[in-house]
């Protein structure tokens, strides 16, 4: 072993943090086993539609303060990938077992992006950006997606943070945001939140979405626009196949988009039917032919999971309650359940007691009696979601979102917390501890 690995494999192999619990426990409140998959604080997951799982589903990469590591999805063993202070983890291929990454240019202007054989650990060169940043991967492998801004203001102005609540917000790794209402009074966190957003819509800073062949390394936009363009994501079954969103307060943009890799078929997936309604956090089946996200008719009120299939154009809302209603949703690989990761009392929704990780079991609601309606089979297909507890968040704060993810097998939930005081990466078992 070369100096240099034996110092990453001491480093990832070091003592877990004396200040958090044991690795392995049962929630004395939902029954369910937890364990604590980093050893080190500051340890992330990816966001949420981000496949950070091997084509094979034996393995997970995962964000460490000494680089990148890889995780055996059986065992939980931790182990370094690549090791460097200023990478950035982007996801995992459909087709190989890749981990691809970026890593900033020296002069702070532009990147080159990295993929990582996991098994071996070697590293190759896959393409140089100029400027912009990648978000996402083809299911063959073939083309980087990715969004450029001619310029990007930080969302909160210097200076502009609240530190008297909380001295560990930075820890947290997550911005706070402050603003005054209309009154002059000092607005919650999460409509401060909405000011900004707006702010930063209103500025109409042009930007692109744009691919990047791996092979060739030409670049070509897909699409150009003031409006701000945000949450790329490739279909993880069809390689020409992206999904946006128009970035901004949901109550006033049209946020759910798709497009082809050439430009065509600009598609509008939700089209807003009352004032107030918000849709977003969208991500694709695991089988690419539907799209769901958070819907809410109007915002705050009333709360569903919505999906819309690309095929047929077929609409399916599951209802949900207040304290059910989640920061991200996610679909199991065999598309029969759900996660939530629930919120606090300050989100959209308001939830007085939603600090819990959820698993959602779909329901239809039939027809009565079997009699129909004329046209029934063109109608949103109407359901509702049965709640099972699966991790206490009580002790959680909400401002480092837990972006839950389904392990491939369909056993664990994948998602990251400071409910011990740091960052931790942990997984929920879905099957109830013995006894339980």
């Amino acid at each position: 072993m070369t100096p240099a690995l034996l110092i990453a494999a001491l480093l990832f192999t070091a003592p877990a943090d004396a200040a958090v619990g044991p690795r392995e426990r049962v929630d004395p409140l939902t029954g369910h086993r937890i364990v604590r998959i980093s050893g080190e604080a500051g340890s992330a997951s990816l966001y949420f539609h981000q496949n950070s799982y091997t084509p094979d589903g034996r393995t997970m990469v995962i964000s460490v303060p000494g680089g990148i590591a890889k995780v055996d999805v059986k065992s939980w063993t931790v182990s370094p990938l690549v090791t460097g202070e200023r990478l950035q983890l982007l996801f995992t291929g459909r087709r190989t077992r890749s981990a691809y990454y970026s890593v900033p240019a020296a002069d702070g202007i532009g990147s080159t992006i990295w993929a990582a054989d996991i098994d071996s650990g070697k590293t190759r060169r896959i393409a140089a950006l100029k400027s912009g940043t990648i978000g996402s991967i083809n299911a063959d492998e073939t083309l980087l997606l990715g969004q450029w801004a001619e310029r990007d203001p930080p969302l909160q102005p210097t200076g502009a943070e609240r530190r008297d609540r909380d001295q560990n917000r930075m820890r947290f790794g997550q911005t706070d945001y402050a603003a005054n209402g209309p009154d002059g009074k000092p607005l919650t966190y999460a409509e401060a939140k909405e000011v900004r957003l707006n702010e930063r819509l209103e500025a109409r800073i042009p930007m692109e979405i744009f691919t990047i062949d791996i092979r060739t390394g030409a670049r070509r936009v897909v699409t150009a626009s003031t409006d701000w363009l945000n949450h790329i994501q490739f279909s993880p079954t069809d390689p020409t196949l992206i999904m946006y969103c128009h970035e901004g307060p949901w109550h006033k943009v049209d946020r759910i988009w798709t497009i082809r890799t050439d430009g065509s078929e600009k598609t509008k997936i939700h089209i807003r039917t009352m004032n107030m309604e918000i849709a977003g956090h969208e991500f694709f089946a695991p089988d690419g032919k539907t799209i769901w996200y958070d819907l809410q008719t109007p915002r705050g009120e009333k709360f569903w999971l919505a999906g819309y299939e690309l095929g047929t154009g077929k609409r399916k809302w599951y209802h949900l309650e207040r304290n059910q209603w989640s920061v991200h949703f996610n679909q199991s690989p065999d598309r029969t359940l759900f996660s939530g990761d629930g919120g606090d009392s300050e989100m959209v929704a308001h939830a007085p007691d939603g600090k819990y990780l959820y698993l959602f079991h779909p329901q239809d609601i039939p027809d009565v009696a079997g009699i129909h309606a004329p046209g029934a089979e063109n109608l949103i297909s109407p359901g509702r979601l049965q709640p099972e507890r699966l991790v206490d968040m009580r002790k959680h704060d909400y401002r480092l979102e837990p972006n839950m993810t389904f392990t491939p097998d369909g056993r664990w939930v994948v998602f990251r917390s400071n409910m011990e005081g740091e960052n931790h990466i942990y997984a929920v078992e879905l099957a109830k501890a013995a006894g339980k």
